[in-house]
């Protein structure tokens, strides 16, 4: 039976969501890449129709504490935070944060607003799971999270996305929640957008295989297969009901649960963010370090899922050529980054830059590999991507936007942002690629 039809037929009969995420839980799949038992750091996931009575329970059964601090924000304790301290009774001190934001000033505060309890427990999806989860790990205390939108993979991941005193937005290590759950009643009433948003963070997966497989066999960098086996039937599932999530359809939203569990898996199972962080998220995280007051309030997800439409017609041209790209010697201009970046960002930039910097001899040794290499890794690439028109006829399915005007983002920003994000980081993608091809320009004044 195909792991898509199997993973909702519970023996009472009942739709079971956990299917292939208890195995990956309790160490019965195994890691195609080792031959070994797959290990991930989260014990308890679950995803059910509802939740409703049984918080306490589920709490004491992963995470027993006389003293909760359960957080919230406004909008997120209105729609379960005050069920979940009610169920808590006198153990829980509730914690409402206004307009919160997932970065190192809000980190002291929460962590000095809950230095009482023994265990914290977020009502939420992206900034206050991130912020729960990045203040317990830096303490050593436990926390769980009821998710309350389907936004984002980053309940079953042990990283943060927390933006520094620097204004520059950063990917850090964290821990596992100790129990992750998901109602995916309370989900479906989720603001479309951030059910959008989760379908656009999904979609990643094939732009950011593509980037990662493309820098593994011309630049020798880590490579595994076992995140993407782990969601290949799944992806296909959640695919097919885009639209049903555009209409808030309880199946659709499960399978995106389901969808976005694993791929938060995945990235435990290799201990890095790469099978889903590649050119695309680099375009996000580049809008939400140096947009400013320009940024528009679109979240990671819905921003992602822009992006991956553009990585994805951005490999799409690259792939189409028969003859393998060459590139140019390339430098950067380190005064440049000084007057774009903030004095306590540029560091980093430069760092970066410098890394994917070629000059003669090293531009000519890549050539030499990849006019080698090209026929034997495009047909590979391309069966890894998807295409461009199809991530977009989904992502407007699920009431999203596939472009920056779409999503209410400025179009200069966008392409501001496709220009200069891969100074963020070392991690080469294809936007490297085009620009050491002399394409990127070209490609941005006519796709963005």
């Amino acid at each position: 039976m195909e792991a898509a039809a199997a993973a909702v037929l519970a023996p009472e009969g009942r739709q079971n969501w956990t299917a292939l995420i208890d195995d990956v839980t309790a160490g019965r799949w195994i890691d195609p890449d080792t031959g070994a038992r797959a290990q991930v750091p989260f014990g308890c996931v679950v995803i059910e129709e509802s939740l409703r009575g049984a918080e306490a329970g589920l709490l004491a059964g992963v995470m027993p504490a006389e003293r909760y601090a359960v957080v919230a924000d406004v909008a997120t304790y209105d729609v379960y935070g005050y069920a979940i301290a009610r169920a808590l009774g006198a153990r829980a001190e509730v914690v409402v944060l206004e307009a919160p934001h997932a970065d190192e000033a809000e980190v002291r505060a929460l962590r000095e607003r809950t230095q009482g309890a023994d265990a914290l427990v977020a009502v939420g999806s992206g900034t206050i799971n991130d912020l729960c989860k990045y203040v317990t790990a830096g303490d050593g205390r436990a926390y769980s999270v009821f998710g309350t939108a389907p936004s984002m993979n980053g309940y079953t991941s042990t990283t943060a996305s927390i933006t520094l005193d620097s204004g520059l937005k950063t990917t850090q290590p964290a821990h596992a929640a100790k129990g992750v759950f998901l109602d995916i009643g309370i989900s479906a009433e989720a603001p479309q957008y951030l059910i959008a948003a989760g379908f656009g963070d999904s979609l990643c997966r094939a732009s950011a295989q593509v980037d990662w497989y493309f820098s593994h066999r011309l630049l020798g960098t880590r490579y595994a297969t076992s995140p993407y086996v782990l969601q290949t039937e799944d992806e296909a599932a959640t695919m097919a009901r885009s639209a049903g999530l555009g209409r808030r359809d309880h199946e659709a939203v499960g399978y995106l649960h389901r969808i976005l569990t694993l791929g938060g898996f995945g990235i435990s199972l290799v201990g890095m963010s790469h099978p889903g962080s590649m050119g695309e998220h680099q375009i996000s995280h580049w809008i939400d370090s140096f947009a400013g007051a320009a940024h528009p309030g679109t979240v990671h997800g819905q921003q992602v899922g822009v992006a991956s439409v553009t990585m994805a017609r951005l490999q799409e041209l690259i792939l189409a050529r028969d003859e393998a790209p060459q590139i140019r010697p390339n430098d950067f201009d380190e005064a440049d980054l000084r007057r774009r970046y903030p004095d306590a960002a540029v560091g980093d930039c430069i760092k970066a830059c410098r890394a994917k910097a070629f000059d003669a001899a090293r531009a000519a040794e890549f050539n030499a590999d990849l006019q080698r290499l090209w026929p034997e890794i495009r047909p590979l690439l391309q069966a890894m991507s998807m295409p461009a028109a199809d991530l977009a006829a989904h992502l407007r399915a699920a009431g999203g936007g596939a472009t920056a005007e779409e999503i209410g983002m400025d179009r200069d920003l966008y392409r501001q942002a496709v220009r200069h994000s891969r100074e963020m980081r070392d991690r080469y993608s294809m936007l490297d690629l085009a620009a050491d091809m002399g394409i990127l320009e070209a490609f941005i004044e006519e796709e963005c």
